[in-house]
């Protein structure tokens, strides 16, 4: 590994993070110090540093769940050792373009339950809304606090073939990773000290800070130090660690429904010393699941009562109810139209080219070219129920034909982008793996962008589908300050 680990490395046709395309395969300026100090490494001296990895994984608990794996729940979340690094000027583009998106979001979601004029003007149909399961007509002419629905995000970007960044998807109801962001870190600073302090990379441990300042923000009582709380669903969530993670680092404490109770509008966590009034929640659970005696009445992992005191104003929500319509894969096919309708701006960052199978134009296209193109349910997440047609059999073609025709409102299909690819040790060898980004935004009395973000690596040769859930893993994303 001394010399030659990078001897045999292959870019494919694909655009590399650390390499020019090209018989030179001209190292990128900003990864010159990396190619140095990775190819400095012996192989004991790297296995030294991937097996400190791993093992301060298991120390921290740092894991996620696969649900319905026979194999057992809890893994240890994959982990690379070789940095994505982001040019200064590459980074403030994405901040720019990010922080547009996050503010037409919040403009739409006020729109849309209130005075409607996106729908009254006919640039998104109102059926497209009314039809999201995650649209929500209780909350229609409630003020949000501050009027900011989206306060933590989570959009997901990618580089096309010519190296152009794309948002893939917006998550705006429970954005998780960025626990994993703020650990890879740690383990980054401990394994490549010197490398890491000689290329200027910017910080990303304000995090908890900055988030425990935006939910305390949102508070109704400022007269006083707000009691700010995190609603997890429980142990058995997938994301269970990033929730006990983000409450220790905050100070704030991690509750669940049966934690807290409403009474005369108010919400109160019970302690030891008693009833303590809570005044903001950042909750990691879906609207459908927060109070059953106003959403599904089979929910044990909520707090009878809460929407009751949420509609007063006398206790906050983050993210807040209803955000889920800004998730919907129809909805964000409208959000260029929306950041020029709200903004009178055209957008920083594309969106991927979208095909709505609702419209009868675009559903014949994608019945036609299947193999082309990606299909994917317009509410799931994960990297689940989505077909890539390239990689798909007749048969399974053919049940999504059937699927699309019997709900096209449910579905949507994009053209199959070749994701950027990265340097990734892969059983010992190092190859190219595709990646995508996702950096977490808060929006709180600031709009602030976390520089970096979690880098997500298919870890399956040739596989597009970085989720976890789907094998794949992660890298630290070094964004510098010059």
């Amino acid at each position: 590994m001394k010399t030659n680990v990078f001897s045999r490395y292959e870019t494919g046709a694909f655009f590399d993070e650390m390499f020019d395309r090209g018989d030179d395969r001209l190292i990128r300026p900003h990864y010159q110090k990396i190619l140095e100090r990775i190819s400095a490494l012996n192989p004991l001296e790297y296995e030294e540093k991937r097996s400190q990895a791993v093992s301060s994984f298991l120390e921290h608990g740092v894991t996620f769940t696969v649900y319905g794996d026979s194999e057992g729940a809890e893994r240890i979340f994959p982990f690379d050792l070789i940095p994505r690094v982001i040019p200064g000027n590459e980074w403030s583009v994405i901040e720019r373009g990010l922080k547009q998106r996050i503010l037409a979001l919040n403009l739409f979601l006020n729109d849309i339950y209130h005075q409607g004029r996106i729908l009254q003007e006919g640039v998104i149909p109102r059926e497209i809304v009314e039809t999201c399961p995650y649209f929500r007509k209780e909350i229609i002419g409630f003020h949000v606090p501050k009027d900011i629905y989206i306060h933590v995000c989570g959009s997901d970007l990618i580089r096309d073939e010519k190296g152009t960044y794309m948002v893939l998807e917006d998550n705006g109801r429970c954005p998780s990773g960025v626990s994993y962001v703020l650990e890879n870190r740690d383990i980054m600073k401990r394994a490549f000290p010197r490398t890491y302090q000689s290329m200027g990379v910017r910080s990303v441990e304000a995090y908890p800070e900055l988030l425990l300042k935006t939910l305390e923000y949102l508070s109704p009582r400022q007269s006083q130090k707000p009691v700010c709380v995190l609603l997890t669903p429980g142990v058995y969530n997938s994301a269970y660690f990033e929730h006990t993670f983000l409450a220790r680092q905050m100070g704030i404490e991690i509750v669940e429904g049966r934690d807290l109770i409403a009474i005369d509008g108010f919400v109160y966590m019970r302690t030891t010393q008693g009833l303590v009034q809570v005044d903001v929640i950042y909750r990691r659970l879906d609207d459908d699941f927060i109070d059953p005696s106003f959403f599904r009445k089979d929910s044990v992992l909520g707090v009878p009562g809460l929407m009751d005191s949420y509609l007063k104003g006398n206790v906050a929500l983050a993210n807040g109810v209803g955000t889920g319509l800004a998730d919907d894969k129809v909805t964000y096919a409208y959000v260029p139209d929306m950041i020029r309708f709200y903004l009178g701006q055209d957008p920083i960052l594309q969106s991927v080219p979208t095909y709505l199978c609702w419209r009868d134009e675009d559903r014949k296209f994608v019945l036609e070219n299947l193999a082309n193109l990606v299909v994917k349910p317009a509410n799931e997440s994960g990297g689940y129920g989505m077909l890539i047609g390239s990689e798909s059999t007749k048969a399974e073609c053919n049940e999504f034909k059937k699927r699309i025709n019997e709900n096209p409102r449910e579905y949507i299909a994009q053209p199959i982008i070749s994701l950027s690819r990265h340097p990734t040790f892969c059983n010992d060898e190092l190859a190219g793996r595709h990646i995508d980004l996702r950096p977490f935004i808060l929006y709180g009395s600031d709009l602030e962008v976390v520089p970096g973000g979690l880098t997500r690596v298919a870890l399956k040769k040739d596989s597009l589908v970085v989720n976890s859930s789907q094998g794949g893993g992660s890298k630290d994303t070094w964004v510098l300050k010059s």
